[in-house]
């Protein structure tokens, strides 16, 4: 699948992860998703990633199923519950009517940590938000640049990894979540 993903990123000319992260290519490899219904429940890939990317993984996963006779988890289960859902819905609502992020914390009980990793959530299955509002109050533009260019040429969405490269005396782990935010919504959904 890996080598799949490097095909279609070559193709379409962007950063393999843009494609599918790796907690999704694991999370096919458990699945085994055949129909487009089943790619959607896998983790991160949302209707629009899986409209986009999935019909050839899904073949490749079909055609390895088969000849392997691998049996298939028959029963999957959903990866959100109700107040995940809940959640999701409250925080698309509240980037929709620009709030900031420490109020839909706030409003929903969350650290700034826990905010950002179900906005990562919400974009790495397809949804494309504009956090533009935020980004122009909270970092400055240079910095916006810098990440924005790292992650344009990284071979790896790795935010850890983008701050020990860009030098974490200048940059914020905050900062740099955000940007791969705008970064995957913008050129990946």
């Amino acid at each position: 699948m890996k080598d799949l993903r490097k095909t279609i990123s070559k193709e379409e000319n962007l950063p393999p992860f843009i494609i599918f992260q790796d907690p999704s290519l694991e999370d096919m490899c458990i699945q085994y998703p055949i129909t487009m219904d089943e790619m959607t429940r896998v983790v991160g890939v949302g209707p629009g990633k899986a409209q986009k990317y999935g019909r050839r993984f899904i073949e490749l996963i079909k055609q390895y199923v088969e000849e392997n006779e691998i049996d298939r988890p028959q029963d999957f289960v959903l990866k959100t519950v109700a107040k995940k859902s809940a959640n999701k819905l409250f925080i698309i609502q509240g980037i929709d009517h620009k709030i900031s992020f420490e109020d839909i914390a706030i409003a929903k009980g969350m650290d700034m940590d826990e905010l950002l990793t179900e906005i990562e959530h919400i974009v790495a299955s397809g949804a494309k938000i504009d956090i533009s509002y935020y980004i122009d109050e909270e970092i400055e533009p240079y910095h916006q640049e810098d990440i924005i260019d790292y992650f344009a040429n990284a071979d790896t969405d790795s935010a850890e990894e983008a701050l020990r490269v860009l030098g974490e005396d200048e940059y914020t782990m905050e900062e740099i979540r955000i940007m791969r935010i705008k970064y995957l919504s913008d050129v990946g959904n």
